[in-house]
């Protein structure tokens, strides 16, 4: 699980940076699709420590 997490952490720093990079529509879309990855990976992290 920490694999997992440890990856949609960095998928969502990535996707961030190239969010912002992007225009319009597409870039935001971007975002949060990677805020959503970034959420994942830490609530992943957090389920991890507790199990």
């Amino acid at each position: 699980m920490k694999v997992i997490a440890i990856l949609l952490i960095l998928l969502g720093v990535a996707g961030i940076f190239l969010g912002s990079m992007m225009f319009g529509d597409i870039g935001l879309a971007c975002i949060v699709g990677a805020l959503a990855a970034l959420l994942s990976g830490i609530g992943f992290l957090m389920v991890s420590r507790k199990v």
